[in-house]
């Protein structure tokens, strides 16, 4: 058997007691341990003599155990002492609590010691310092030590005695998938040396060599497969529909509004592809509010037109349901139009399900239910899905698999810049809605401290003595010790009994069922609920035009991209509306998103702002938070890195580099058993 597809339990110093711990950190199989990337390093690669050691400092020397350890117990703690010696001077090891050591470090002896100096005068001492035998190949001491994430039971010396072992075993026998062609054009290290090095580097250039490697590795791959996605459905022979123009001009006609020029370029787009024999792989990217959900419905009539249904997933009953009554508004009773969402009756979706089969439903708008195995079509020629980023690349597969290469088309409200486009949708055509309707009012945005907040909710109760409705968004669902932030549940109290109880609260927060969200939000829409406090569950879609003022509590915590999309709830209807953001940070970058939040509306500026302001990663310091679920890689950081990738990418397929394990591994990584990509 290969070695990394072992059980974690048999590797060399696990056993069962320990493959549980792994396994709460999804460690399963040896391989999952090799890529178990560690979160930091501490650098204690420089050896000082003792007179060299700095006070306040974490310092790594050598030295001989140069007595017996003493004693002194107290009620509370065991303390043991033990001295160390170099030709240059003494220090004091103390121990807490350990009483094992006495029986480790033998006078003698020689340790390489890691840890914080205390100097008082001559008088030297550290606490609980790393340690391990003075020797040739030093873990733990002595060198670049890494810091893995952990969970309880299981110490960092453990985890890096595992790893060491395993890097032992594998030594020399990874197979290196990135071409040669490809590796030597971008100077990349081979993937043995990164492996090693990025656990145990040998000193800080091998560290950036192995993690450029890495990088480069889980961007290429990405993008070989999007890249590889979309040329196979490039090859597939998608669905012609017929007489797109003519359908596409009556339905507009169907609309009480002028579409924006925006808009009608967009359908340009699509119909050009909808009349090719090409299937469709189009994204519609555009701001909040700018009218993708009327471009996806003009798409829909001209498909619905030509003999074909249509399938349209959003990420969330109420937005179903929501797209659901738009559909109703426009297309009237000329199609049969169904809605199939995790709480249709039995017998109806029974019912909904025999007319798709027969096709007799020309549309229907659901959730994730639509790709459940009973859902079957006669002809489906277009699948539309809602706010890509909550479905995912798979999903999206398993929606086109219902029929025989329809027409696929994306929307999204989340303005991308061009680069990260690159990674979340690299496979598809992108079309973007740069300008809203006219007419629209501009929401004033405010960011205020708490000095502002009688004046805030004096405004508040203004606003809901005129008939209008509030959001209050609170970015925690419970109250936590560690963080002085606002919890949805105990503040929608504090109004209930406080200020605003002569009104309605709702509270939305992610721990209700789906069927207790929906109710709350069907009582909000329908003007029930005076004040909804929630999380960022209304962060998608939902379209309450009476609803005029979005309150966010410790706006600091929320990143410019979700502070936009949830000031785009309100504004929806013929009232000025406003965004107050109550924020509880005095730092610099939190002043610069506040300004950037307050002066612009549009969200493609707002998005480039966000990148901007995430400043730099520290490669010493803590592993950047990221937009995907990378290993090693940090979209914002590795931007440089990501451009390469793609050239590499496109390079590979134009040249025919890719081979049978490349495509495993892409296959294994991004697709497992959902679409096998050929080449």
């Amino acid at each position: 058997m290969n070695v990394l597809e072992k059980d974690i339990r048999f590797l060399k110093g696990v056993g069962e007691n320990r493959e549980k711990l792994f396994k709460k950190l999804g460690i399963k199989k040896a391989e999952d341990l090799l890529w178990h990337i560690p979160r930091k390093y501490l650098d204690y690669s420089r050896l000082k003599k003792i007179r060299e050691l700095c006070d306040g400092e974490i310092e790594s020397f050598v030295a001989k155990v140069a007595g017996k350890p003493v004693e002194i117990e107290t009620k509370s703690v065991k303390i043991i002492k033990i001295p160390v010696e170099d030709s240059t001077g003494v220090v004091t090891t103390v121990w807490f609590n350990q009483d094992y050591i006495k029986n480790v470090l033998k006078e003698g002896e020689i340790f390489c010691f890691s840890g914080k100096i205390e100097r008082k005068g001559f008088y030297i001492e550290v606490k609980n310092p790393e340690f391990e035998k003075y020797d040739q190949h030093l873990l733990h001491t002595g060198r670049i030590v890494p810091v893995y994430n952990s969970t309880e039971g299981l110490s960092q010396k453990v985890i890096r005695n595992i790893v060491n072992n395993l890097l032992k075993q594998v030594d020399g026998m990874l197979i290196d998938i990135i071409p040669p062609y490809i590796r030597q054009k971008y100077n990349l290290s081979e993937i043995n040396f990164a492996i090693k090095n990025i656990h145990f580097p040998e000193n800080k250039l091998s560290l950036e060599l192995a993690r450029k490697r890495l990088v480069f590795e889980e961007f290429y791959l990405l993008q070989l497969s999007l890249l590889l996605l979309k040329e196979n459905i490039e090859k597939n022979e998608g669905i012609k529909i017929e007489n797109v123009q003519s359908s596409l001009k009556e339905f507009e006609k169907l609309l009480p509004f002028e579409l924006t020029e925006a808009q009608k370029r967009v359908l340009a787009e699509i119909a050009q592809d909808l009349e090719s024999t090409k299937q469709m792989n189009r994204l519609i990217q555009g701001d909040v509010g700018c009218g993708k959900t009327v471009v996806a419905l003009a798409s829909a009539y001209a498909t619905i037109k030509a003999g074909y249904q249509v399938a349209l997933m959003a990420p969330t009953e109420v937005l179903a349901l929501q797209h659901y009554n738009e559909c109703k508004k426009y297309f009237g009773n000329k199609f049969n139009v169904r809605l199939l969402i995790g709480s249709t009756p039995k017998k109806e979706k029974e019912i909904i399900l025999k007319e798709l089969e027969h096709g007799l439903c020309k549309m229907v708008i659901g959730t994730h239910a639509l790709i459940q195995d009973e859902v079957k079509f006669k002809n489906l020629g277009l699948a539309i899905t809602d706010e890509q980023h909550r479905f995912g690349v798979i999903q999206r597969v398993e929606l086109t698999k219902k029929g025989s290469s329809p027409n696929i088309l994306v929307m999204t409200a989340t303005p991308i810049p061009r680069t990260l486009s690159l990674v979340l949708y690299g496979d598809l055509d992108i079309s973007i809605i740069d300008q809203l309707p006219p007419g629209r009012k501009k929401i004033l945005t405010y960011a205020v401290d708490e000095s502002f907040r009688q004046r805030v909710y004096n405004f508040i109760k203004k606003q809901l003595d005129e008939g209008r409705q509030v959001y209050w968004i609170c970015p925690l669902i419970e109250e936590s010790e560690t963080l002085n932030a606002k919890s949805a549940v105990e503040f929608a109290k504090s109004l209930k009994e406080g200020f605003f109880k002569d009104y309605n609260i709702g509270c939305l927060h992610g721990k209700l069922s789906a069927k207790e969200r929906d109710k709350i939000l069907n009582d909000f829409k329908d003007g029930h609920i005076h004040i909804l406090v929630s999380t960022t569950v209304v962060e998608v879609g939902i379209n309450v035009p009476n609803a005029t003022v979005m309150v966010i509590e410790n706006a600091e915590r929320f990143g410019l991209a979700q502070l936009h999309q949830l000031r785009g709830r309100v504004g929806r209807g013929e009232h000025q509306s406003y965004c107050i953001l109550f924020n509880q940070s005095d730092s610099e970058i939190t002043k610069k998103r506040m300004i950037a939040i307050t002066r612009s509306q549009n969200g493609f500026e707002i998005a480039e702002m966000d990148l901007k302001l995430r400043g730099p990663g520290d490669l010493f310091g803590t592993k950047q938070h990221g937009v995907m679920n990378f290993k090693v890689a940090d979209i914002i950081n590795d931007m440089d890195i990501l451009k390469q990738a793609r050239i590499a990418a496109e390079e590979t397929i134009r040249l025919n580099l890719v081979d049978n394990k490349l495509l495993e591994k892409i296959n294994k990584q991004f697709y497992n058993n959902i679409e096998n990509i050929g080449l």
